[in-house]
């Protein structure tokens, strides 16, 4: 049996080029897109991308990839060893783009600590509960640690209003959110 019966050349250029094709749209979905970030995540996603280009550079200069074929097979280790390249890159990729578009949150003006913006810690009261959480960017956003993203519902709909205003989300169910008290915190 030749080569060609068994694993056919173009089944190895369609399984990277499919795995490349994916790691490239997944960048593209992000591409134009503008990143808010406290200080602080820029330096740990900075300090990421720096280390994971350091083991890239290392990985490729001290690791032989291994045979793209084993006898008249697909090596499963060749396979492997491509698809933790190409998750590498795409990390790596990743976090290129969102150092390369973003912006550091900041504390408004004086004149304009009284509005909801971004980094606002906002004391809010829905239905008698009150509620306190931060708004941040999609990449920190974590509800559990009180802090909601501002492409959320909820964030979108705070965005540019001020304490004592009624915001009205629906979403899914209409929910009145009252707006106690706006402070910023971020250095």
């Amino acid at each position: 049996m030749g080569l060609t019966s068994k694993v056919p050349a173009a089944n190895i250029e369609t399984t990277q080029k499919g795995m490349y094709n994916a790691i490239i749209n997944r960048v593209n979905i992000m591409d134009g897109k503008t990143f808010y970030l406290t200080k602080e995540k820029l330096r740990g996603l900075q300090r990421e991308y720096d280390e994971l280009v350091e083991f890239e550079r290392r990985k490729s200069l001290g690791e032989e990839a291994p045979k793209i074929l084993e006898s008249e097979d697909l090596n499963p280790e060749f396979v492997s060893f491509q698809e933790d390249v190409g998750f590498l890159r795409s990390r790596i990729d990743e976090l290129r783009n969102i150092l390369d578009h973003h912006e550091v949150i900041k504390n408004p003006a004086k004149d304009q600590q009284n509005v909801v913006g971004l980094g606002a810690r906002v004391k809010i009261e829905v239905d008698g509960q009150k509620d306190e959480f931060t708004l941040v960017g999609t990449l920190e956003a974590n509800p559990a640690l009180g802090k909601i993203s501002n492409e959320s519902p909820v964030g979108r709909a705070l965005l540019g209003h001020k304490a004592g205003d009624e915001v009205v989300v629906s979403s899914p169910i209409k929910t009145i959110y009252k707006i106690k008290s706006i402070k910023y915190e971020i250095s």
